[in-house]
């Protein structure tokens, strides 16, 4: 598995929303020059992030974004399912149901199973606090 700038963006811009929030908006603006990416990818990042109503959009000349709930209700799962799909290792492990012919008799599929439950476990468990807390024990001002 490997998240793409998709994910790994989103998953930043939602950090930065976190850790900028004053209680006014976030300019997206403002995102892209503190993380060095680009305005115009940052805003298809935040259309994904705001049709799934993670973050709010404020309109007019002070608008801007905010996270619809606090950060320790989003999980790095959340957000990066949302952007990647499915964080599963092989195909066959994408859905509900596996509906592989070969699933009875595949040796390999405990090992995508257990794989699959490692990355699960760990993306699900870390929430955007954590994230925030880990930026601020490192006490740096950008998010790499």
């Amino acid at each position: 598995m490997k998240i793409s700038t998709k994910g790994r963006y989103a998953l930043r811009l939602m950090l930065d929303l976190a850790i900028h929030d004053t209680g006014e908006p976030v300019r997206i603006r403002d995102i892209a020059a503190r993380q060095e990416i680009s305005e115009k990818y940052l805003e298809q990042i935040i259309s994904i992030l705001n049709k799934a109503g993670y973050v709010r959009s404020v309109r007019g000349p002070q608008g801007g974004y905010h996270l619809m709930k606090k950060p320790a209700q989003y999980t790095v799962g959340m957000i990066l399912r949302l952007t990647e799909g499915s964080l599963a290792p092989v195909a066959c492990l994408d859905g509900d149901v596996n509906t592989c012919e070969r699933q009875e008799n595949c040796v390999t599929l405990r090992l995508w199973k257990m794989l699959n439950q490692a990355v699960s476990d760990v993306v699900d468990q870390i929430t955007l606090a954590d994230l925030v807390e880990w930026h601020e024990q490192k006490g740096v001002d950008y998010i790499i």
